[in-house]
């Protein structure tokens, strides 16, 4: 245990009020350097089944924690998600892609929350003057994965060490571009120490079908399992890939972690 680390369970959803109280916070600091603010449900059975307190986390939580950066001089650094692109029409998609979003479906209470904080974020920024950094994360993932999180990785690599079939959604022709965890720490580290406020996007180019991505799994487990396919969910997009250029560029970033190197690696945390 680090004497420098305080743990305090707390819903950003509420008001912070006591966070700093009397001038000190937390083990008596009287500032902090930063407030990164990662708190949300991101998995799609996650997010549907709390999409009230999805929206919140992203709305009001995003709020609560601005003011919290201004009260005790901090910057801000905020979580964004690919999926603000939506269903998108560009690939691949660069920042400066507004996206093709539906606002009523039900992957909605995570675009548009997502969304909204990035609009508070930039908000405070160019009225309050508000130190920020802003990152649209892509697909990640990595050991110590919930079995459940209902993603792609989770859910394919679970069903082969369980021996089952193997799932996958509409005829496996829609894309993603999978991130090792490692990767994207290293990406957010690097965004920190430099002083470029616009949105980054942060993920891996090299893109597979969810078919393509289902055999690998079979090579990685060393079975051929059969796969199933099931009809896709609502809203589900046909094609995810960043355009990782301005992290290239700016943060002298790009992933390293190759696919199959990085699900041997998360394999063992799900067995």
């Amino acid at each position: 245990r680090d004497s420098r680390f305080h743990f305090i369970e707390a819903d950003v959803s509420d008001p912070v009020s006591g966070w700093n109280t009397g001038g000190k916070i937390f083990g008596g600091a009287s500032k902090f350097d930063w407030v990164l603010h990662f708190a949300s449900p991101a998995s799609p059975p996650k997010y549907i089944q709390y999409p009230i307190e999805t929206m919140r986390v992203n709305a009001e939580g995003t709020r609560h924690l601005l003011d919290f950066a201004r009260e005790v001089g901090s910057k801000f650094f905020f979580a964004s998600t690919s999926e603000i692109y939506g269903d998108p029409a560009v690939s691949p998609q660069p920042e400066t892609y507004w996206g093709n979003v539906s606002s009523t479906g039900p992957r909605s209470v995570y675009d548009e929350a997502k969304r909204y904080g990035e609009a508070m974020v930039y908000g405070y920024h160019r009225t309050l003057g508000l130190d920020v950094r802003v990152i649209r994360i892509f697909n990640t993932y990595g050991p110590a994965m919930d079995p459940s999180d209902g993603r792609v990785v989770t859910n394919l690599m679970v069903q082969a060490l369980q021996g089952r079939p193997l799932t996958v959604y509409g005829d496996g022709s829609q894309t993603r571009s999978f991130q090792y965890v490692s990767d994207l720490v290293e990406g957010i580290v690097r965004l920190m120490r430099t002083d470029y406020q616009q949105p980054v996007n942060l993920g891996n180019p090299t893109e597979f079908t969810i078919l393509e991505f289902a055999r690998v799994v079979q090579r990685i487990v060393g079975s051929a399992l059969p796969i199933v396919f099931e009809p896709l969910p609502q809203d589900d997009p046909r094609q995810r890939k960043p355009d990782i250029s301005v992290a290239r560029r700016i943060l002298g970033w790009e992933p390293r972690v190759a696919l199959e190197d990085g699900l041997g690696m998360t394999l063992g945390s799900l067995q």
